[in-house]
Parts: structure tokens; C-alpha cells; sequence
């Protein structure tokens, strides 16, 4: 089977979705990171399809999905594909901007979540403008972006600190490489998104995980630790020799990681 028949879209309201379901066995819903898509997990499938339901899908404007992208949007895209695959729980495994839309749809929908993971998580406790602005240039990058010059944008995004890997594996950069090469900016043409505040955090008593890359930048190793502390029950995890992206950096001990929450749940 080539990658263009492992697709499937949903149409939602304002956008088209890729997604693919593989697998079989208790259900994981994967949401990717700024700037990249469902391929970001495609290094563990081989360990885990075997006994688990793998869903997974670009966010809007991502990817080859379709539609403004909207963290707010993305939460309810969430519970969509769950309700169009009629899959009534599932655990939820989100990475950098994707663990804030997990984190959403845990609170709003607890009865749909068997578990959580927050991958290299922004700082959602202290408000996370302020250290977005001090992690991603986004003021450089919406210029280059507004300018039309979505090659230069690339390139300098390809360049940051989120986007290294501890892997030498070959594969794993041409992987990361191509996910780059889709991301389009149209996020940036638009004013950044402000999100609602969280609230409590007390209603999330499924098993959670905050997993960060034993090299991920300081900001993000401490917004995952305080995220640890703040959530009932959670479990922090440092995966070693890895960066900002452990899935693609050690997807042997990130697979590791989820099988453990799996058997909590």
C-alpha cells in the first residue's frame, strides 16, 4: 500500500482532514506539533500496531488538511474524529502545541479520555505568551511568511532548536525533512490565537504522562515539570537522548512510554 491510499479525510465544519487508523487494540488519538503532521509518529507504528488502534491526522491547515488553523478548532476536530470512527474513548498523546489541544479536550470531554500524554508541553500554568516569544522568533517568522518567501521561512524554522534531532538516524531526519517541506505559514498570515484560560485541572483523573526529550530547551523541561506537579497523579518521564521531537529521537522508549499507559488505564 503507498502513503496516498493509508489516507483518509473527514469534512468538518471549515475544513477537510487527513487522518489515517491503522492498527488494532485499545485506541491512541495522536495530535502533532507547530509545523508538522501525522507523519511526525509514523517511527512507532511498527512497535505498537500490532496491539493498539493508532489514529492520527494533520491539524487544520497542516499537513494536507484544509482550513484556518485554531488550537479551539483543533479540541473540537478531536472529538469529531472520534465520533465519525465511533470510537468512544481513547488515549490521548499530543506533542508541543499539540499536547495544549490534548490537555483541552481531557477537561472538556474526561469521559472520552482513557489517558494522556503531553509531549514537550509549552507553559500552560503561567499564561505561555511570553515564553513562546522567548522559544520561536514568530515576529521574524510571520515577516517572512506575510512576504510570500515560504522557502526562506522554512529554512529558518528548520534551524531552531525544536527542530534538531539527537538521532543520527537517517531516516529520521528525511521523515522530518519532508513534514517541513508541507508546512505552508498560513497560521502566520493571520494574528496569533488566544486561548480561554485552562481553569481547574482537578477533573483529570485518567493516567497522565509528561514526556519531554532529555535535550529539549530549558523553558520546555520546566513547563513539563510544573505541568507534573499541578496534574493529579501525573507521571513525569525524561527520554534519553533525545531532543524536542523523542518520537522521531528514541521511538523505542517512547513506545515504552505509551504501553505503560495503556496498562494503567
Amino acid at each position: 500500500m503507498n502513503e496516498s491510499e493509508r489516507d483518509h479525510y473527514l469534512d468538518t465544519p471549515g475544513a477537510r482532514l487527513r487522518f489515517r487508523d491503522e492498527g488494532q487494540g485499545p485506541s491512541l488519538l495522536f495530535i502533532h506539533g507547530w509545523a508538522l503532521d501525522l507523519e511526525l509518529w509514523e517511527p512507532l507504528l511498527g512497535g505498537l500496531a500490532a496491539s493498539h488502534r493508532l489514529l492520527r491526522f494533520d491539524r487544520r491547515g497542516f499537513g494536507l488538511s484544509t482550513g484556518q488553523p485554531s488550537l479551539q478548532a483543533d479540541a473540537r476536530d478531536v472529538v469529531a474524529l472520534l465520533d465519525h470512527l465511533r470510537v468512544e474513548r481513547a488515549a490521548l498523546v499530543g506533542a508541543s502545541h499539540g499536547a495544549r489541544v490534548a490537555l483541552r479536550v481531557a477537561l472538556a470531554c474526561p469521559e472520552r479520555v482513557t489517558g494522556l500524554v503531553l509531549d514537550g508541553p509549552p507553559d500552560e500554568l503561567g499564561g505561555g505568551r511570553g515564553a513562546l516569544t522567548v522559544e520561536i522568533p514568530l515576529d521574524e517568522y510571520r515577516r517572512l511568511a506575510r512576504s510570500g518567501d515560504i522557502e526562506a521561512l522554512r529554512r529558518r524554522w528548520s534551524q531552531h532548536p525544536f527542530t534538531q534531532l539527537v538521532s543520527p538516524d537517517a531516516a529520521a531526519h528525511e521523515l522530518l525533512a519532508r513534514m517541513l517541506a508541507r508546512y505552508s505559514g498560513m497560521d502566520l498570515l493571520k494574528p496569533g490565537e488566544v486561548l480561554p484560560p485552562l481553569g481547574s485541572l482537578a477533573p483529570l483523573h485518567m493516567p497522565i504522562r509528561i514526556i519531554n526529550g532529555q535535550h529539549d530547551l530549558d523553558s520546555r523541561r520546566a513547563s513539563g515539570a510544573a505541568l507534573a506537579r499541578a496534574l493529579p497523579g501525573a507521571t513525569y518521564i525524561s527520554i534519553p537522548n533525545a531532543g524536542h521531537l523523542p518520537s522521531l529521537d528514541n521511538p523505542e522508549l517512547y513506545n515504552r512510554a505509551l504501553r505503560e499507559l495503556i496498562a494503567a488505564s
